[in-house]
């Protein structure tokens, strides 16, 4: 929220200076961003007015003007400006002064011809960007005059950072309640009168949304001016506030809409046809909107639209073709109330921001659209002249209940503070506030205003104090009782453990949002139970993400582009996905990788990095839990992993994770240079620990036996070991593969596999006949499980 300093003084009177109420306007909850001042100083510009003005002998672009500066005294200007002319009346400043800018004004010689001062811009007077042009003052200004008290200057511009629950604050008026009650001043009177109907030319409204929208009112007013001016005051106050005037009908509804909050359109009244409705769009409906961007609409967005069709998207943006133009006499003026659930996110899913929709999904005073539509009549009558209709309403009483009464306890109040806040002081808040207040013997029972969407509950009221008060008047009390310590179980490893162990292996931790654009997701095959947002931040943020690779792959890409040739990342955090039973949510620990193996260094080759490499990151974390013996690798099967280059963990029957080489169709799509490796495995299975338990060494020696298999090509080692494993139970207390071979004497499409069997008993030794049995079991074992044969 913009708006001038000046403005909002003329609605509450305050007796403090600008860095005081800008101070104030911060520690009551309104952030001041930035304080802007605006046209100081002035000292020695005046207004002037041109009474010749003539070309210059010595150059084209110049001109030679005389110039009326008050008491019939004239002096000699030249002036380079393009709307330079005679007659138009514009900002002097005169010998010794001194600019905004630093700059004095002397007396010159511009192409042998002497001037006395200059015709200033608004720029050069640091009040408005625009360079175009001197500043055009209006025919009834003051010759003479000092600018600075023609133009209310100095003054400043106020920026906001409002949170979404204070919508009462994006309007000056709105402002003024919490300036009042922070200052201990009031609101001034603000009434207005109704404009008396002229003619009786009325249109129809229609009501078919029900509580979307529960007030709608509008005024026919004929035989405007199209090409009055909007006075200088007006057209001042709207650039000082950030918005560029415009014309005299739509400069109304903005400086309504910055005063009050209620955001109005002004139709074309000829472009109408019959009765104006408001209602759902239609599934595939199209409009032109101001912007001139076409949009097609569905049922969740609401419009305006009359017996032919659609005129404006409703709460958001007018139509095209029932505009106001310089032609337009006659104009249709609407207010309405719109409810912020239908309004919310509506705007962004078009790419779209304006001031209306900003106002109105945070919540707008349902009892303003009358008082904006008076308001605004009147200044287009004032302004532009015409003859007003009578001014029409429909509204849905019962969707338009008032605020209920809240009860707040003296008792509670100073409980939740921690300090008794004196009666008549919670009076004056909340009545300067403009809350209606009833005490009684339990406390007060306070009415909220209407356009206080956000008081609902006691505690709404008690922050309402505190805040008004000051938070560092607030005392602090140290915590009393004993703070009860978290359980630290032995069986689990601490989430902080694994962050720390992938930093020792010279990780660096990345956090990333947790939506993402659906594409991406797409790019990556990740997008079956992608969940997506009703309402996103903006549309490459629209769903969850499904693994958190993504968007580390996207962290690494910009290292990458930063001349970051060897980088390594890891994150934790939550991927969620949609199933048959709701919202699924998992902790995950991801890394990505890309480069050397080893950073630079004397005493080592260079050499890139490879699967074994981040094997061995990932076996670090498993080993934390002791329970890395209980991991096995398979062959990957994700689509955007290099098959033959990629593995998934498993615990048991439980798949816990993944890890290799991203896949080269991916990494072109993403337009990634060089090998990149991802490893992503479910925390819950690192965080398990395995608790040792203490057992005798056995005193009987070891006996190995080494077998050498043939089997299948695509035959995984992990599937021989969990058949040696079932078949020799205990007694294989190890098992080691030392040789793979492929090539001459083997049949196509087979390899063989050397291994050696560790066995061991721990009550007696054993004997050449228990050997051989067991490494006849093993034989049975994998030719049953794995089709595998002797090596002859």
């Amino acid at each position: 929220m913009k708006f001038p300093e000046s403005w909002l003084r003329e609605h509450v009177t305050v007796d403090a200076d600008r860095a005081t109420l800008a101070a104030t306007l911060t520690a009551i909850g309104l952030e001041v961003e930035a304080v802007n001042t605006i046209g100081s100083p002035l000292d020695g510009v005046i207004v002037a007015q041109i009474v010749a003005c003539e070309k210059h002998p010595e150059a084209d672009r110049l001109k030679l003007c005389r110039v009326d500066v008050g008491n019939g005294e004239t002096v000699q200007i030249v002036c380079g400006a393009p709307n330079a002319r005679e007659g138009l009346k514009a900002p002097l400043a005169t010998v010794g002064t001194t600019m905004p800018g630093g700059l004095e004004i002397k007396p010159a010689k511009l192409r042998g011809v002497e001037s006395f001062g200059m015709l200033c811009s608004a720029k050069e007077l640091e009040i408005d960007p625009d360079a175009s042009g001197l500043l055009e003052l209006p025919a009834d200004a003051p010759v003479g005059t000092s600018i600075a008290q023609y133009l209310g200057l100095p003054d400043a511009s106020f920026e906001l950072k409002l949170t979404p629950n204070r919508a009462d604050c994006f309007s000056v008026r709105g402002v003024a309640f919490d300036v009042a009650a922070a200052f201990g001043s009031t609101v001034a009177p603000f009434p207005v009168a109704p404009v008396q109907a002229a003619i009786a030319s009325e249109r129809a409204i229609e009501l078919d949304a029900g509580r979307d929208v529960p007030r709608f009112c509008g005024r026919i007013i004929e035989g405007i001016d199209p090409d009055a001016a909007t006075p200088l005051w007006m057209r001042e106050r709207l650039k000082r506030a950030g918005l560029r005037p415009i014309s005299a009908l739509v400069d109304v509804t903005n400086y309504v809409m910055l005063e009050l909050g209620q955001p109005l359109h002004a139709f074309d009244n000829d472009a109408l046809q019959g009765t104006v409705r408001v209602r759902r769009a239609k599934a595939g409906e199209t409009l032109k909107l101001l912007d001139e961007r076409e949009v097609t609409l569905d049922s969740d967005f609401l419009v305006v639209a009359d017996d032919e069709g659609a005129l404006a998207l409703g709460g958001i943006m007018g139509g095209w073709d029932s505009r106001v133009t310089g032609r337009t006499r006659n104009v249709f003026l609407e207010a309405a109330h719109w409810a912020p659930d239908v309004i919310a996110g509506r705007a962004r899913r078009l790419g779209m921001h304006t001031d209306a929709s900003h106002r109105f999904e945070r919540g707008v005073d349902p009892e303003l659209p009358r008082v904006a539509v008076e308001r605004a009549s009147a200044l287009i009558l004032e302004i532009a002249g015409g003859r007003p209709g009578p001014l029409t309403e429909a509204a849905w009483k019962e969707h338009l209940r008032p605020h209920a009464p809240v009860l707040l306890r003296r008792q509670r109040l100073g409980r939740i503070l921690g300090m008794e806040v004196p009666p008549d002081e919670v009076e004056r808040i909340l009545l300067a506030l403009g809350m209606t207040v009833l005490a009684d013997v339990e406390g007060w029972r306070v009415t909220p205003p209407s356009r206080r969407f956000d008081i609902a509950i006691e505690e709404d009221l008690i922050e309402e104090i505190a805040r008004i008060r000051g938070y560092d008047a607030v005392p602090l009390h140290a915590p009393s009782g004993q703070i009860a310590l978290a359980p630290m179980p032995e069986a689990r490893v601490e989430l902080a453990d694994l962050r720390r162990q992938l930093c020792a292996r010279g990780y660096f931790e990345a956090i990333n949002y947790a939506f993402l654009d659906a594409g991406t997701l797409r790019t990556w095959s990740l997008d079956a139970d992608a969940v997506a947002l009703a309402n996103p931040l903006s549309a490459d943020l629209g769903v969850m993400r499904t693994s958190l690779l993504p968007g580390l792959v996207s962290a690494l890409q910009r290292n990458r582009a930063r001349q970051q040739e060897r980088v390594r990342l890891f994150e934790t955090g939550r991927v969620f996905a949609r199933t048959a039973d709701g919202l699924r949510e998992t902790l995950r620990v991801a890394g990505v990788a890309c480069g050397t193996a080893k950073a630079e260094q004397w005493n080592a080759t260079r050499r890139g990095l490879d699967f074994h490499d981040v094997q061995g990151d990932v076996e670090s974390l498993l080993g934390l839990s002791g329970a890395n013996v209980n991991f096995r690798y398979v062959a990957a099967s994700e689509p955007w992993l290099h098959p033959g280059r990629s593995a998934e963990l498993w615990r048991g029957d439980v798949r816990v994770g993944v890890l290799g080489h991203l896949h080269p169709a991916l990494a072109q799509a993403l337009d990634i240079d060089g090998e990149v490796l991802a490893f992503e495995l479910d925390a819950e299975a690192l965080v398990e620990r395995v608790l040792p338990r203490a057992a005798d060494l056995s005193k009987y020696p070891s006996v190995r036996r080494d077998l050498a298999v043939v089997v299948a090509q695509d035959t995984p080692w992990s599937a021989l070991e969990a058949s040696l494993r079932a078949a020799l139970g205990p007694l294989l207390r190890e098992v080691r593969l030392f040789d793979q071979y492929r090539g001459t004497g083997l049949e196509p499409g087979f390899k063989s596999l050397a291994m050696g069997l560790i066995l061991q008993d721990g009550y007696r030794t054993l004997h050449d006949a228990d050997t051989d049995a067991a490494v006849q079991a093993a034989l049975v074992a994998l030719q049953h499980d794995c089709s595998a044969r002797i090596r002859g």
